[in-house]
């Protein structure tokens, strides 16, 4: 299993998401910003279409949403899980069947799955702690375990103080100390890197 989980954008450390691969085709996933108004969630993917394009990687947007898109998932390289709100992009993967698909393709390492804040996140077994940053109620029956590929929970964005949501995320981290539950609490440009058996903070 290979994963490059970043806290904000494609981090510090993009050149190990390309070591992670010999392949360019990267599928970019949307879904986690459904819930927000067209024109914010079309600005947001913009930049996200730059900054893999940067990395020389060939980017194309896939809507989980659409027919046929997670059957086309297995053609890609890449899986490129964008932030938003990790409630909402649970929510799709489980309606869609792609949380199914990128286990199995995930288990078989037939690819790479990248990503950061609610894209990494959606990987832990349990995401009840992140709706004191993502409102749950944005969808209906929101789910709150994850994919349970990762050990511990992912907490983005922490220590963070050019990103809104670093005070929230600040709390969310503080709760998990004070409870004695281990997580991963990543700053901005910080990226845990997962490579078979070995699993590596990038700072």
């Amino acid at each position: 299993m290979r994963l490059y989980l970043s806290s904000f954008r494609t981090g510090a450390h993009p050149d190990r998401l390309l070591a992670l691969t010999g392949g360019r085709r990267t599928a970019l996933i949307p879904n986690a910003l459904d819930a927000l108004p067209t024109g914010v969630r079309d600005n947001a993917l913009r930049r996200d279409l730059d900054d893999l394009h940067e990395l020389g990687l060939d980017v194309a947007t896939v809507d989980l949403r659409e027919p046929g898109a997670v059957a086309r998932l297995a053609e890609h390289d890449i899986i490129w899980v964008r932030g938003g709100n990790v409630f909402v992009l649970r929510r799709v993967l489980a309606d869609t069947g792609a949380d199914s698909a990128l286990l199995d393709l995930l288990h078989g390492d037939a690819l790479v799955y990248g990503g950061y804040s609610a894209g990494a996140c959606v990987l832990a077994d349990d995401l009840s702690g992140l709706a004191r940053v993502d409102d749950p109620a944005a969808v209906a029956d929101p789910l709150t375990t994850g994919l349970g590929l990762l050990d511990r929970p992912f907490v983005p964005h922490v220590r963070s103080p050019g990103h809104p949501e670093t005070s929230q995320c600040n709390a969310v981290s503080a709760a998990y100390d004070a409870a004695g539950e281990p997580h991963w609490a990543l700053r901005d440009g910080e990226v845990l890197l997962v490579d078979g058996d070995r699993t590596e903070l990038l700072h």
